[in-house]
């Protein structure tokens, strides 16, 4: 079955790069000349998804201002002739009733959100794309994996993974290991845990913010008792769905980047702006400017 929908979490406090997120969601921080959620939506539109749902919750109501028309602007720039400017926003227009917003009403983790999203999925294989989470290349991750699901075929299961320092490996949801795909850059997931004690991690293969799942997670969800940090965690609800189907690592090929920390924020808007022809030479001499100062 076609992959058309895609969960966005955005409910999150984004406590890691306060005093920013204080009165702004952290979704809507800027990359160059973007905010963090239009790089997602243009990564699920370019793998194929036709329905975006935004999990939100309080004082996120400009991420849904954010895809609507605003017709005192598109006037404005009529008006004074920025054709340029027009048909930039055109571009991140999406169709009308192609986006869906639901509320997380209270911060209880990423599986709980993911739940909240079950009557709009309905029961379909869909996606999930964490917003904080960015993967420069192209084709985008998300194609990537869509690409995967295709060859795999029906009721599998799959998580963008990539390699982490061993002595890390307690920071994130960790992976095992299993069978190889014929394809190279998949295997069968053998075991997930989540933030395992130091040294007894499975690999050093990270569970990664982009995942294609099966509607059946939403029965486990819906029952997921609380796990790592009191909340409901989707890698638990993963492991119960392990049980009766397959999951398989995708091993992307591109740059992620972690822009719910400072440094991966800092760091993102470095490598997007150098991935602009039409920003790199500027911005790589202000960078030696400022080295050399």
């Amino acid at each position: 079955m076609k992959i058309r929908k895609a969960v966005f979490p955005v409910a999150g406090l984004g406590t890691r790069v306060l005093p920013a997120t204080k009165a702004m969601p952290k979704e809507m921080l800027t990359i160059v000349d973007r905010p963090l959620i239009q790089y997602v939506v243009d990564e699920a539109k370019e793998a194929g998804i036709e329905h975006f749902i935004f999990v939100t919750g309080r004082n996120k109501g400009v991420i849904e201002d954010h895809f609507d028309r605003m017709f005192e602007l598109d006037e404005t720039l009529k008006n004074r002739g920025k054709k340029a400017e027009q048909e930039l926003l055109a571009q991140f227009q999406p169709e009308a009733g192609a986006m869906s917003f639901t509320r997380q009403q209270a911060p209880h983790g990423l599986g709980h959100a993911v739940w909240c999203a079950r009557d709009i999925v309905g029961d379909e294989p869909f996606a999930v794309v964490l917003p904080d989470e960015l993967v420069l290349n192209n084709p985008g991750c998300l194609a990537q994996m869509i690409a995967a699901a295709e060859a795999l075929g029906p009721k599998s299961n799959l998580i963008a993974v990539e390699e982490v320092p061993h002595d890390m490996t307690h920071n994130y949801g960790i992976c095992g290991v299993g069978d190889r795909h014929q394809t190279g850059n998949m295997f069968k997931v053998d075991g997930m845990v989540e933030k395992p004690p130091k040294g007894t991690a499975p690999s050093n293969f990270s569970i990664t913010g982009r995942y294609i799942l099966q509607p059946e997670i939403f029965k486990i969800l819906e029952t997921q008792e609380r796990g790592s940090g009191g909340e409901i965690q989707l890698t638990d609800a993963m492991i119960g769905l392990s049980k009766t189907q397959h999951f398989y690592g995708v091993e992307f090929e591109g740059e992620r980047h972690d822009c719910g920390s400072k440094a991966g924020f800092l760091r993102a808007n470095i490598a997007y702006g150098m991935a602009r022809p039409e920003l790199r030479d500027g911005l790589r001499a202000e960078m030696k400017r400022y080295l050399k100062e």
